[in-house]
């Protein structure tokens, strides 16, 4: 005979913790740009500091910080699982253990994953006889990785917080400067042609009716007499978010790139859920410019880089050209001028020194090109510099687009705002 026993449930600190909330006071620390390639210093490009920041120990440090800020562990906690405390074993092993769980319960809802660091022994981050050190040890053997819902849990709250910050401004469907029938009345009216989706505007086809028949009863109605609500057109949009990644974007004391890849996501997210015909790709322009998925976006970073604007726009518009939309759209953040090209051998030509006529030259033709395809750009620069204004302005004079000069603070309320009321303009 099998017996069951049943034991009381007993309750756990996880069991009340908010996730989400935790997640959110992670943002930063998931977003942050930092240098590709790792850990280093350099004399020109600046310092990264010493830790890896994909591995489940810088993880577990910037748990214990979030903890920190929403109250959940006290500075004596903290400092006893850093080993700086009393040297309480059985303390240091029972916070230990709660990161351990606090790590796995993200997993097993699906907010990330864990995989063995490359060159990695151990593969474990979990606690081994109480022994703080061989925990962390392990945990530096293992990388963490945002899965999709992670990523757009982070969307999610960028896009909350920007159009919370914005007002009362609600996104809709995007504007055309046509007008076209349909149900939502948001025109004058006119009179019906063949075709036309049978939105009657009843006074004025009654007026109309009137004004030939006179007062007299039954009023007839003929074909004439018919008038019809006018709707803006909706059309669907292809956009293009071009993020540079030059080493000038995490330099002189402000990480600019992070407040980019929020937008980033916070625009997927607003896509995704708003604007289910429309399409976004992002493409990364340092060097080289190349296209990264939504996926990575998050684990995004800037490197020792030059500025290969005219490569971004040429592989931008190759993607949004690819795409049936009539409406395409570039949206480029930057902070920095052209000072790379790419060479018709493929190899890459490159002057910080000011502004290169050669450079000029090329980026500009590549403007040229994307007017020629109807593809509007959009410049949100995050520097005033007074040759960068002209630069951007050039660009926008050329391709009939927009310039935006912001700063990290209000980047994404500008291109929120420019996404969600843009109207699109034809090109002669």
């Amino acid at each position: 005979m099998r017996f069951t026993t049943y034991t009381r449930y007993k309750g756990s600190w996880l069991d009340a913790l908010n996730l989400e909330a935790l997640l959110e006071h992670l943002s930063d620390f998931l977003m942050d740009g930092g240098f590709a390639g790792g850990p280093h210093f350099h004399p020109w490009w600046g310092w990264s500091g010493h830790e890896d920041t994909h591995s489940v120990d810088a993880l577990k440090d910037a748990l214990l910080d979030a903890l920190m800020a929403t109250g959940e562990l006290t500075p004596e906690m903290i400092r006893e699982l850093r080993s700086e405390g009393a040297g309480d074993p059985d303390a240091q092993a029972g916070l230990a253990q709660l990161l351990d769980d606090l790590v796995q319960r993200m997993v097993e809802e699906g907010y990330m994953t864990l995989d063995p660091s490359p060159g990695a022994t151990g593969s474990s981050p979990q606690t081994q006889g109480g022994k703080v050190d061989e925990a962390r040890a392990a945990a530096q053997g293992v990388d963490f990785s945002l899965t999709r819902k992670g990523t757009d849990f982070l969307g999610f709250r960028a896009l909350q917080s920007l159009l919370g910050a914005m007002g009362s401004s609600a996104p809709g469907s995007h504007d055309t400067s046509r007008l076209d029938t349909g149900v939502e009345a948001g025109a004058e009216s006119r009179p019906y042609q063949f075709g036309d989706t049978m939105n009657l505007d009843i006074p004025a086809t009654l007026s109309r009716a009137i004004h030939r028949q006179g007062m007299s009863v039954p009023l007839e109605l003929t074909h004439d007499d018919l008038m019809v609500h006018q709707t803006e057109y909706r059309s669907s949009c292809a956009t293009v978010l071009m993020l540079d990644v030059s080493h000038s974007m995490v330099l002189y004391g402000e990480d600019r790139f992070s407040p980019a890849k929020r937008v980033a996501l916070a625009l997927s997210h607003l896509i995704r859920t708003r604007f289910p015909g429309d399409t976004l790709r992002v493409v990364t322009f340092g060097d080289r410019a190349q296209e990264i998925p939504l996926s990575r976006l998050a684990r995004a970073q800037v490197g020792p880089y030059h500025t290969n604007t005219a490569e971004g726009f040429q592989l931008a518009r190759r993607i949004l050209l690819s795409q049936k939309k009539e409406m395409r759209q570039i949206i480029m953040i930057t902070d920095g001028k052209p000072s790379a090209i790419t060479l018709p051998d493929g190899n890459v030509y490159t002057n910080s020194g000011g502004l290169d006529p050669r450079i000029l030259r090329k980026t500009f033709r590549e403007v040229t090109s994307c007017r020629k395809a109807g593809i509007a750009i959009n410049t949100f620069m995050l520097a005033r510099d007074p040759y960068l204004v002209k630069f951007v302005e050039r660009v926008s004079e050329i391709a009939r687009g927009k310039a935006y000069f912001t700063t990290t603070m209000t980047l994404g309320q500008y291109v929120m705002k420019d996404f969600l009321r843009r109207k699109s303009r034809r090109v002669g």
